[in-house]
């Protein structure tokens, strides 16, 4: 698996949505819905303070009894977020996301927020990984192309 973190963003597109740490969960939860996305990047500027996920949702306000329409991003969002460079190797991003429990990997170029990978577009990525193997080595037993 030689894919890396930047070839898989070159497939997905690298749109970033994000809120400010000052915006209601129910402000952050309207982005998600309508962007049809599993988490959020909490801004300050130009720098990432945090993630707001479905996770957080769940445990840090639902499970918690908040209110959505009063609670800010800033007091349930993840702030220890798992950041990887673009040359990363897919099964690298994919042991992260296993050893750190974590879903999201927001990607850097240097001091450039470039994209976020889910682990559903590692499995995505390593599926189609796999499945170009299989074909060669159709093509290679049976000399020709794959069926």
């Amino acid at each position: 698996m030689d894919t890396t973190l930047r070839e898989i963003l070159s497939k997905k597109g690298s749109e970033l949505y994000s809120v400010t740490g000052d915006a209601l969960v129910a402000d952050a939860v309207a982005v998600m819905v309508e962007k049809n996305v599993g988490s959020i990047l909490v801004m300050e500027g130009e720098h990432l303070k945090g993630l707001f996920t479905e996770r957080d949702l769940m445990c840090r306000v639902v499970h918690a009894r908040r209110d959505p329409g009063k609670t800010p991003v800033h007091e349930v969002m993840t702030t220890e977020v798992a950041a990887v460079a673009p040359t990363v190797k897919l099964e690298e991003a994919m042991s992260l996301c296993t050893e750190r429990r974590v879903r999201h990997l927001p990607v850097y170029d240097g001091d450039s927020l470039i994209g976020i990978v889910s682990s559903g577009d590692l499995t995505k990525a390593a599926v189609r990984d796999q499945q170009h193997t299989i074909e060669d080595l159709v093509r290679y037993i049976y000399g020709g192309e794959a069926s």
